[in-house]
């Protein structure tokens, strides 16, 4: 089973960005995260991130043609993108939506998604260890 693990704007700013918000971790070690929590469970995991909201949408339809899972977090695209949302309404496969922060206990531009309500599920405020739940959450789904 594949599974895109796709990251918005900053996220390649993990480590260095507000560690106080998203951790230490830097996005090598999300990479390997994803790829280790994938080999792990018999899943094929390709990781991307972009600050471009053309590459995602380029991304999203691609995981769509294929009915590939996707393990989707949009960074400040969740809050305002209506074609990122209208992308993913065309996914087949399961959608999971994840935030390292709590989006919740933000600022309160920050706590509405557009993506979230055509998401099969969405984790966030559990750090990096939302993406590792999601892949297991996905790896159950198996058709």
């Amino acid at each position: 089973m594949r599974v895109y693990v796709l990251n918005g704007p900053n996220l390649g700013r993990l480590g260095t960005r507000q560690p106080e918000v998203y951790g230490a971790t830097t996005y090598a070690d999300l990479v390997e995260l994803c790829e280790r929590t994938g080999r792990d469970l018999g899943l094929e995991v390709v990781v991307r991130q972009t600050d471009a909201e053309h590459e995602l949408l380029g991304w999203l339809h691609e995981a769509a043609d294929e009915g590939a899972a996707v393990v989707l977090n949009p960074a400040a695209w969740s809050h305002y993108s209506i074609a990122v949302r209208d992308a993913c309404a065309m996914l087949r496969g399961p959608l999971v939506e994840v935030h390292i922060s709590n989006i919740h206990a933000r600022e309160p531009f920050r706590h509405h998604s557009v993506v979230s309500a055509v998401a099969t599920g969405v984790i966030c405020g559990l750090g990096v260890d939302g993406y590792r739940l999601a892949l297991h959450h996905l790896a159950t789904r198996r058709p």
